[in-house]
């Protein structure tokens, strides 16, 4: 096991960038210094890498990928742990889906309501600049506005 530097390491796919801000987070252990302060990774620093890049390219929190990580080095571990990591991502991308879903539902709506020609009246952008909890809004219920003023977005 020959150490190679930051840039030999990104060949993992991550960006040297990305290697140093795991490395803060803690994902991935402080690397050793050469002489001239040059960072030194090892192999297993790469493999490691590359489970982090497939677990974020999978859409899991840097949280979870921690998780995932710790659940990974565990040689003793339980699968069920890592199933039911994998289970409650599922779930939150559902409901990512499902607010996507919506937000495209109210923007064809309002697409359809729109005439499109040289009228200055424009229900697209009366519906932005109307507050969601008023009777002004004839839209309110439609697709993420209500979530993105009080909900997922945080108010």
């Amino acid at each position: 096991m020959q150490p190679m530097n930051i840039g030999a390491a990104a060949a993992s796919g991550v960006s040297a960038k990305m290697i140093r801000h795991y490395e803060e987070l803690g994902l991935i252990p402080k690397a050793r210094r050469t002489m001239s302060g040059y960072r030194m990774c090892a192999d297993a620093d790469v493999h490691t890498l590359r489970f982090i890049r497939e677990a974020r390219d999978l859409g899991f929190s840097t949280k979870h990928t921690s998780a995932l990580l710790g659940l990974w080095r565990d040689r003793r571990r339980p699968d069920g742990k890592v199933r039911q990591l994998a289970q409650q991502h599922i779930e939150e991308l559902d409901r990512k889906l499902a607010v996507m879903h919506a937000t495209k539902a109210t923007l064809e709506h309002l697409v359809h309501c729109c005439h499109g020609d040289d009228r200055p009246e424009c229900p697209i952008l009366e519906t932005l600049s109307t507050p969601v909890d008023t009777p002004e809004n004839p839209h309110a219920h439609h697709g993420r506005r209500g979530t993105l003023r009080g909900g997922a977005r945080g108010g």
